[in-house]
């Protein structure tokens, strides 16, 4: 256990690193059986360490505070994840630049907030959903994670940035990356007609290959 709480760490060391989770925003969690432990609420991801994260239990209804600091008001996001993905191992929600641009923008459509300009979203991530906003640490946004009716790794909370899974540390923080590089492709694409996007049968190759959903209903 005490590994994988270190990579986690060292997982948000990386993001903070590379400039995506600027001050004290965004937030990281593993799960170890029905154990989440998640970085504390004002707790930078640069300054991670396993000793200061907060320790919840996975309920039928999210995530229970059980020992620790005071969890991230986004525990709720991370709940919800968990409970679409059994095999999920860990959590990364960020307020990256691009992402939160991106979030802004009306969806390309119901199962991806971003077009497939480029195969590493569909290699990686696949569906992104866009959520509807609200506050941040809103209970009703992570039901609404909770239940959507579509495959997916993830969302992009509008107004706010993405939250995506892994079922490893490295597989989740990689794809918080990507979605973060795609969105910045996307912003300066803008809303330029000639834009290039995969076509069906391309993406429907990449994401075979890889492994990812896209445009799949549960």
């Amino acid at each position: 256990m005490s590994d994988l709480l270190t990579e986690a760490c060292s997982g948000g060391r990386h993001l903070e690193s590379l400039g995506l989770s600027p001050g004290s925003s965004g937030n990281i969690s593993v799960r170890v059986g029905d154990r989440v432990h998640i970085s504390a609420t004002g707790q930078p991801l640069g300054s991670l360490s396993a000793d200061q994260l907060s320790v919840m239990e996975l309920t039928a209804d999210g995530l229970a505070h059980v020992d620790g600091p005071r969890p991230s008001k986004e525990h709720g996001l991370h709940g919800a994840l968990y409970h679409r993905d059994p095999d999920a191992v860990c959590v990364v929600h960020l307020h990256s630049t691009h992402a939160v641009a991106a979030s802004c923008l009306p969806p390309w459509n119901e199962h991806s907030a971003l077009p497939p300009l480029t195969p590493y979203l569909l290699m990686r991530v696949g569906n992104l959903p866009l959520i509807p906003y609200h506050p941040p640490g809103d209970a009703d946004q992570a039901q609404l994670l909770r239940e959507l009716d579509i495959q997916c790794h993830g969302a992009l909370l509008q107004n706010h940035g993405p939250v995506v899974a892994g079922r490893t540390v490295s597989e989740a923080v990689d794809r918080a990356i990507e979605i973060e590089l795609a969105s910045q492709t996307r912003m300066l694409v803008g809303q330029a007609p000639g834009a290039r996007l995969l076509t069906d049968s391309e993406t429907e190759h990449l994401t075979s290959a890889y492994g990812q959903p896209w445009k799949m209903a549960l």
